[in-house]
């Protein structure tokens, strides 16, 4: 008999979920992150969706208050601003493929899926695509695996915080 998961979902942590998502979730196999209040942040969802979907985002940030202020982080242009450093600063390139890989082997620690293999999410390993993405692996993997993530964190500390709660 295979043990459970120690951050497998509760009903409770469904039911949170599809509150916060305002449908069902999908997927899920794991909290990756909780608030210090102990409601989901971050969900871990398989490889592979249940209708046979290939789903390559791994860690999926849930949190409304967290979600809404990286929406509005993206929206001040910090994607571009970002990538254009990836670009220019090696170190922080070589930083950001390491997040890469550390995203690959979590993700197949789920399953193998062929058709995302090697292809992690939120733009890694050469440009930013999605913060929700980078936050999500930052708080589910913690500080120092995900520079981007890290960063993105700083950025909205003003607004949303993981040690507080604003659920």
């Amino acid at each position: 008999m295979t043990e459970p998961r120690p951050d497998a979902p509760t009903e409770q942590d469904v039911a949170v979920l599809a509150e916060q998502l305002g449908r069902p979730p999908r997927g899920v196999v794991g909290i990756a992150a909780r608030c210090v209040c102990g409601r989901p942040t971050v969900v871990r969802t398989a490889p592979r969706l249940d209708d046979g979907t290939p789903f390559p985002t791994t860690y999926y940030l849930t949190c409304p208050p967290a979600v809404a202020a990286v929406s509005t982080l993206e929206a001040s242009g910090a994607m571009k601003e970002m990538s254009a450093r990836l670009e220019e600063d090696e170190e922080l390139a070589a930083q950001y493929r390491r997040a890469h890989e550390a995203y690959l082997a979590d993700r197949e620690a789920l399953g193998h899926v062929e058709e995302i293999a090697g292809i992690s999410a939120g733009g890694m390993p050469t440009r930013v695509k999605c913060l929700h993405v980078l936050v999500g692996h930052a708080l589910a993997a913690g500080p120092g695996v995900n520079p981007l993530g890290d960063e993105a964190l700083e950025r909205i500390a003003g607004t949303w915080r993981p040690d507080r709660c604003t659920c």
